[in-house]
């Protein structure tokens, strides 16, 4: 098994080194340093604890506190530091899915073949 977890460490490490990712780690940097964006999602964090105090109590949500959700998170959808996230990691899923369907692949190839790796 040592030379899989080598394999995976090696693609860790390539992934890693990737634009895309590189591309999110900055989108991520720049959503951390956005103030309006931080005191949004921490708005959003304090009204699904509000929700989730209710359900948990067997009670809706206040209608407010859902409008009020509604339009916090609409202000956060439309910040830019939100839409660069959104799109770096919708690129870096984007290079996940392709190494995904390679290795689905070839494990397919593998499962054919007679030859046998021992762990």
């Amino acid at each position: 098994m040592a030379a899989i977890e080598e394999m995976a460490r090696e693609l860790g490490l390539a992934l890693g080194r990737t634009p895309q990712y590189q591309d999110l780690q900055r989108a991520a940097r720049r959503a951390d340093e956005d103030r309006e964006m931080v005191t949004l999602r921490d708005e959003l964090t304090r009204l699904e604890e509000s929700v989730a105090r209710s359900v948990q109590a067997g009670e809706e949500p206040a209608p407010e506190v859902a409008e009020e959700y509604e339009r916090v998170f609409g202000r956060l959808q439309a910040s830019p530091s939100y839409q660069g996230l959104v799109a770096a990691q919708a690129n870096f899923d984007r290079v996940l899915n392709r190494v995904n369907e390679g290795i689905s692949k070839a494990i397919e190839e593998g499962a054919k073949s007679r030859i046998i790796i021992s762990s």
